[in-house]
């Protein structure tokens, strides 16, 4: 049973849950649903939009289509979506966090952009529409408990002949600096361990090739998306702010001390300030599929 809010751009769906349900499910986000979060993917998206948008348009992404934000965040990605398909397309976005949900509805509101948002659990809830033309989908598969359940479910969300696009990590290791400091390879191995602890796993693209297959997908393109970056690089702030950010949440949850940040902070910094500095990003890959 559910219930939803109708206004004049954005329909926001809840499912009932308890004020302390809810307040569980977003500190049960290993990344948090805060603020300081929430503006950390404004960035990540504002860095790798033009790369995103590249894979769109592969997937056949237009004005007109229906499109599937699936774990939509606060909906960075669902705002360009929505501009892009237009008037005659539509947008509908699911996501677990409410948090996140209430930023997209009021950022949706201010653009006038008429999206259909969703209180979901993608390892407990059906997605709540189909017939879908393309589903979107960044950085879900490494978090859930079951990326099969989840390839699954998009996989009945889109039409005969359906396009899911995937960008997910495919070897995080690959996140080196140069000169080489081993408090931020300590780190990209603790962010490693945590994401694994709570169900999740942080190379999940290399897995996605056979779980498509096995939920009636052909695999139609794929791209490896891997930078080398200096200090002065734009994108130098997405795995910086990343750093920031995880090492006081990593902090919150006990996992790590407030010495040990302290050194992963130290290397970061010592690298910013090196004009011979440079950083290699963990390797994302970009999976295009059809439903067959």
């Amino acid at each position: 049973m559910s219930k939803y809010k109708e206004d004049n751009n954005t329909t926001t769906h809840q499912h009932d849950n308890t004020t302390t349900r809810n307040t569980m499910k977003e500190r049960d986000y290993i990344l948090g649903t805060d603020k300081a979060e929430l503006d950390r993917l404004g960035l990540q998206h504002r860095i790798w939009r033009s790369h995103v948008l590249e894979g769109w348009q592969k997937a056949g992404i237009t004005e007109g289509s229906r499109v599937l934000d699936v774990g939509a965040g606060p909906g960075y990605a669902t705002v360009d979506l929505a501009e892009i398909v237009g008037a005659q397309g539509s947008v509908v976005a699911v996501e677990r966090s409410a948090n996140y949900l209430n930023y997209l509805k009021a950022q949706h509101e201010l653009r006038g952009l008429k999206v259909n948002a969703y209180e979901v659990d993608l390892m407990k809830d059906d997605i709540p529409e189909d017939g879908f033309d393309v589903a979107w989908c960044r950085w879900v598969s490494c978090f859930v408990d079951s990326p099969d359940v989840l390839v699954k479910k998009i996989g009945d969300a889109l039409h005969e002949n359906g396009t899911v696009i995937f960008h997910e990590y495919s070897c995080y290791k690959s996140w080196r600096l140069f000169p080489r400091s081993q408090w931020q390879e300590s780190f990209t191995d603790e962010v490693m361990k945590s994401w694994r602890e709570t169900g999740g796993e942080p190379d999940i693209a290399l897995e996605l090739p056979d779980l498509l297959a096995k939920n009636g997908f052909v695999v139609t393109a794929t791209r490896p998306l891997v930078f080398a970056i200096r200090p002065t690089d734009y994108m130098w702030q997405w795995p910086a702010s990343f750093i920031e950010i995880n090492l006081n949440r990593l902090l919150e949850l006990g996992r790590v001390d407030a010495e040990w940040c302290d050194k992963v902070r130290t290397d970061l910094q010592a690298a910013d300030n090196n004009p011979n500095a440079m950083m290699t990003t963990p390797m994302v890959l970009e999976i295009i599929a059809q439903k067959v």
